[in-house]
């Protein structure tokens, strides 16, 4: 029984782990270049496209300089 419950907890908080997890996403520029986004970009009523970047830091870039966001893991 306690081994039950056990692997039940284990089963439980992997699950939630794996749920929680960010995914990545490339952002491709009009002149070229790739950005790494750590979640998901999100676009401003301003124009803008809002996301933090491999290092962590926050950025945003005009939505008429991207090409296409894709997600990439």
């Amino acid at each position: 029984m306690k081994k039950t419950l056990a692997l039940s907890i284990v089963t439980a908080a992997t699950l939630l782990m794996a749920g929680c997890a960010k995914h990545t996403y490339s952002i491709v520029t009009q002149d070229g270049r790739t950005i790494i986004s750590e979640g998901k970009p999100k676009e401003t009523s301003a124009g803008l496209v809002g996301f933090v970047d491999a290092n962590g830091v926050k950025q945003q870039i005009n939505r008429a300089d991207v090409k296409e966001i894709i997600q990439i893991r």
